[in-house]
């Protein structure tokens, strides 16, 4: 196992960190593009809120291309294709512009996130999931930590070949993504029984633990895609998640906004917004190993979905950055700790012939929710009312439910699990 988690979840870290680098920059190219471009903060919300749109409508059917193709190519193929599109955001010119480019760009980027957590459940038995999820999630915070300072230093190349800053944000951001696209060719192998890498029998084991997990009953069977559409598990694990998601996408959009609104200049802005994610880079990891050592998934789901609801509401009652930044700690803390504890209870849920369509499925509507309708809502509340912190309340809320939800869920999973015992 050590040696499958070195091979495959540090490059799959870096790939996952430039998929959140190229999907957040916008927020921080907004500081000059919102102005080059004439948008208000509705038209940029609509803009940002467009990617989780075609995200959505192609996220299932590119993770059963996967499932069909091999994630070896089709990750590639997901990686070559967002990184050009990043790049071509440069050439946008107007708000008409930038929306048809952030639509492309989420169907581009669909299926990476659902298809390498399916990818990994290919070669993790369940015992190591919790932990190695959270560290392969830890790239979302760390490509803000690291991100916001390094694309706010790109806004500073302003003017360089007749270029604005934002422009090559995006140019310089996107160019990696292709590179590591290529690179998944030559790293990446299918499937166990495919690794070379591995000794003969170190091959035999791993395919014989995962073969004899799966082969146990889970809640969710094999059923189809519209028998899954229907199926409370499914649906509730998609609601759940739709609360972090709909944290971790409306600060990653508006966080920044929110923290130049104090006078801070774009550098400034840049040091301040990495903060909170540096902080939830560290407890995410250690949130996953505990849950792992106590073997507990439900408890660690929805405490951080709890404090990341306090967090967005004790955002209204901030009057200076310092409370802000604590508030945004607390909230993307619970955003992010979440992570690993929930994508491991949800692939104990599923069945091997459901796996790919359920994560899918669960991401698509979490970030539909999350990030088409909450970032549109917290963009028409702060153009209506001039506050960002009241249109955060609703993703306050979403939270608070997610969490009350998977309590009721895990609940009654386990009188399924018992009645599956009894009757056998």
């Amino acid at each position: 196992m050590r040696r499958v988690i070195l091979r495959l979840v540090p490059f799959l870290m870096v790939c996952y960190f430039f998929a959140l680098l190229d999907r957040v920059n916008v927020g921080f190219a907004a500081l000059q593009m919102n102005h080059d471009l004439g948008l208000t903060p509705a038209m940029f919300g609509f803009a940002a809120s467009l990617f989780f749109v075609s995200y959505f409508l192609v996220e299932v059917p590119s993770n059963l291309a996967l499932q069909r193709i091999g994630a070896r190519r089709w990750i590639a193929r997901i990686m070559i294709t967002w990184g050009l599109i990043t790049m071509a955001m440069a050439l946008v010119t107007g708000p008409y512009s930038l929306y048809a480019m952030r639509f492309i760009l989420g169907a581009a980027e669909a299926g990476f996130f659902p298809g390498a957590i399916l990818y990994l459940t290919y070669w993790l038995p369940s015992r190591y999931r919790a932990r190695v999820l959270a560290t392969f999630t830890v790239s979302i915070p760390l490509a803000t930590f690291l991100g916001s300072p390094l694309s706010v230093a790109l806004l500073e190349l302003d003017g360089l070949f007749g270029l604005r800053g934002w422009q090559w944000l995006f140019v310089l951001e996107g160019m990696p993504t292709v590179l590591l696209g290529v690179a998944c060719l030559f790293v990446l192998t299918d499937k166990p029984k495919d690794a070379a890498w591995l000794a003969p029998a170190q091959r035999d084991w791993l395919v014989g633990r995962l073969a004899a997990e799966a082969a146990g009953k889970t809640p969710v069977g094999h059923i189809s895609l519209w028998g899954l559409a229907r199926n409370k598990y499914f649906l509730t694990m998609a609601l759940v998640c739709a609360g972090a998601s709909a944290t971790g996408s409306t600060l990653s959009v508006w966080q920044p906004q929110i923290i130049k609104s104090f006078g801070l200049t774009n550098l400034q802005t840049g040091f301040v917004n990495s903060v909170p994610y540096g902080v939830a880079t560290v407890l995410m990891i250690l949130w996953g190993r505990h849950s792992d050592r106590r073997a507990e998934r439900t408890w660690h789901t929805a405490i951080p979905l709890l404090l990341a609801g306090i967090g967005l509401a004790v955002l209204n009652l901030a009057a200076g950055i310092t409370m802000t930044i604590v508030a945004v700690t607390f909230a993307l803390v619970g955003a992010y700790a979440f992570k690993g504890p929930f994508w491991a209870l949800s692939a104990g849920w599923l069945s091997a012939g459901t796996l790919a369509a359920g994560l899918a499925g669960i991401n698509a509507i979490a970030n539909l929710i999350g990030g088409g309708l909450m970032v549109n809502i917290v963009g028409l509340v702060k153009t209506a009312t001039g506050s960002f912190a009241l249109g955060l309340l609703p993703v306050a809320l979403l939270d608070v439910a997610a969490a009350v939800c998977v309590l009721v869920i895990s609940r009654s999973h386990a009188r399924a699990v018992q009645a599956q015992a009894v009757a056998a």
